[in-house]
C-alpha cells in the first residue's frame, strides 16, 4: 500500500489561512493533478474539518473522513462514496487493503497530515507550490518531531507560476 500525502502550499509554505479556508486560492491545474490523482488512487483520507471546507463528497472516489465521532455523521455516509471513521491511521490502511485499494491520497488537513507523518507512514509527497503568500496561517504539519530525508522523483511546471514537486520518503 502506497500512502501519498498531496497538497497545494503557498511560497511561504501554508495551506490555508485559517481551517475554515475553501481551497479556492489554487490553481485549475493544480485541481485537476488532484482529480486525476484521487480518483486513480480510489480513496482519498481526509479530516472533518478538511471535508466540511469542501462541503461534499468528491465523485468517483471513496472519501474517508477521519472524525472523532463518526456515529454523528452516519446520515450523511454512502457507502462506498463518503464513510467517516475514527480509527488510527494504521487501521486505515489495513482496511483500504483488505478492500483492494493499492494507494491512498492525504488530502489533509494538517492534523490528519501529522498523523501519518508521526506514524512513518506517507510513503511520497506530490506538493504544489502556488504562487501565493499568506504570512499566517496553517502549516502542512503541526506539532511532529520528525527527520525524514526525502528523494526527487519528478518536478514539473504546471502553469507559468505553478510547479508541482513529488518526492519519496527515504525510510
Amino acid at each position: 500500500m502506497k500512502i501519498i500525502l498531496m497538497m497545494a502550499l503557498t511560497a511561504d509554505g501554508k495551506i490555508a489561512k485559517h481551517s475554515d479556508h475553501l481551497a479556492d486560492w489554487t490553481s485549475p491545474e493544480d485541481k485537476k493533478e488532484f482529480i486525476q490523482a484521487t480518483k486513480e488512487a480510489g480513496v482519498i483520507v481526509m479530516g472533518k474539518k478538511t471535508f466540511d471546507t469542501i462541503g461534499k463528497p468528491l465523485p468517483g472516489r471513496l472519501n474517508l473522513i477521519m472524525a472523532l465521532n463518526p456515529d454523528k455523521h452516519k446520515e450523511l455516509e454512502i457507502p462506498g462514496t463518503l464513510e467517516f471513521t475514527n480509527l488510527p491511521p494504521k487501521q486505515i490502511i489495513e482496511k483500504m487493503e483488505k478492500l483492494g485499494y493499492k494507494k491512498i491520497i492525504l488530502g489533509g488537513g494538517t492534523t490528519i497530515n501529522s498523523l501519518f507523518l508521526k506514524e512513518n507512514l506517507v510513503d511520497e509527497l506530490k506538493l504544489t507550490i502556488e504562487p501565493k503568500i499568506f504570512g499566517a496561517g496553517m502549516n502542512l504539519f503541526d506539532k511532529v518531531d520528525v527527520d525524514l530525508n526525502l528523494e526527487l522523483i519528478e518536478m514539473k511546471k504546471l502553469n507559468e507560476n505553478t510547479i508541482n514537486i513529488h518526492y519519496k520518503v527515504i525510510k
